[in-house]
């Protein structure tokens, strides 16, 4: 009896580092910086790699001959975008702890928008799963291609909505530079500048987006070298 109070305390603890409502600043700078990490490398072997790097715009049968020679590639691809999405929810979870503390609402609301930005995406994603299995009919493999960019730039609206909330909360927190909040603005805006166009001009390709990346990837460099010094208890 006594050796199994002794134990629940410990086991009761380890259960609640677990729970993303009851991380530390710390812990959620931490957290977020190494999901964000680990998706730029992801992303930029899913996408620009392997799918982008077998897919010829508005060729469907050149598209369907490079994806069937080489469907480890096509597969490996989705696989690691189902991650970067799956990676999105941590990042969420982690963001959520990180500014808790400045507006408890505010930081929820951004963590559940990112998390509902994760679903939509993993959405997308199914359309190249069905894109491959539809290799034997080339313009049908392109059209669900073509669904999945689609669907993605749509979910990059909300996730537009997702960092300007960030941006409010890195600028109110006043233990992050003011400037970041500025630069993760200006990326939110891009991408929902990005949507707007999408719904209102004909052929628009997202460009706006892009904009964010100095603001993006200097959030990660801060999350990992600063972040880690923000209290250690929830």
């Amino acid at each position: 009896m006594t050796t199994r109070l002794q134990f629940a305390p410990t086991i009761t603890a380890r259960a609640f580092t677990l729970n993303p409502f009851r991380w530390s600043q710390a812990t959620g700078a931490l957290v977020s910086g190494i999901a964000l990490t680990l998706m730029v490398f992801l992303a930029i072997f899913g996408n620009f790699v392997a799918i982008e790097g077998l897919v010829t715009a508005g060729d469907a049968e050149k598209t369907a001959e490079a994806i069937a020679a080489s469907p480890a590639l096509w597969i490996a691809g989705i696989v690691a975008m189902y991650l970067v999405a799956v990676l999105d929810v941590v990042a969420a979870a982690g963001t959520a702890a990180l500014f808790k503390p400045v507006n408890s609402l505010v930081s929820t609301v951004a963590g559940l928008t990112r998390t509902a930005f994760a679903v939509w995406f993993m959405i997308a994603l199914g359309q190249l799963v069905i894109a491959f299995n539809n290799l034997g009919t080339p313009e049908a493999a392109l059209h669900n291609i073509e669904a999945f960019t689609s669907i993605w730039n749509t979910a990059l609206g909300l996730f537009g909505v997702y960092l300007l909330m960030v941006a409010y909360l890195s600028i109110r927190s006043g233990f992050m530079p003011k400037i970041f909040g500025i630069l993760i603005g200006i990326a939110g805006l891009g991408y929902i500048a990005d949507l707007v166009g999408l719904i209102l001009v004909p052929g628009f390709t997202p460009v706006f987006g892009l904009f964010g990346f100095v603001g993006e990837t200097a959030m990660i460099f801060w999350l990992l070298i600063r972040g880690r010094k923000l209290p250690r208890t929830s």
